[in-house]
């Protein structure tokens, strides 16, 4: 359970550089306390998704893994990031990507702001 609580709070971490580094990744609300209940919200969405969603996508793509050395994962983590936009405004969140190659650039931040935080946050195993 720790290592979930971990994991979201690095999701959220890496979701809001995202947000803050770029401008066509918005999230809105009407105080700070709202945009971070939202934020952990995301989070939670984005963590779900990566979870149930991307190793089935990497499976159905694993020859294209091989082809591009891995670059592939770009384009993976930047369908799993216009997905959790989507389902944010499913849920009535106001989280929004715009665009595909924002979520690129996106799920490159959030991929590299993650592994960074998870380094450092302690391992709940």
């Amino acid at each position: 359970m720790k290592n979930f609580v971990v994991k979201t709070l690095a999701n959220a971490g890496a979701l809001a550089v995202a947000v803050w580094l770029l401008d066509k990744i918005t999230l809105t609300g009407d105080s700070t306390g709202k945009e971070i209940g939202t934020l952990l919200l995301v989070a939670l969405v984005f963590g779900l998704v990566n979870f149930l969603v991307k190793p089935i996508v990497k499976v159905l793509t694993f020859p294209l893994f091989v082809l591009t050395l891995g670059l592939i994962t770009l384009v993976v983590n930047a369908l799993m990031l216009l997905l959790t936009s989507w389902l944010a405004d499913k849920l009535d969140l106001s989280f929004h990507v715009e665009g595909f190659w924002t979520a690129v650039l996106g799920g490159l931040i959030v991929s590299v702001v993650s592994w960074a935080l998870n380094v450092v946050l302690p391992d709940g195993d």
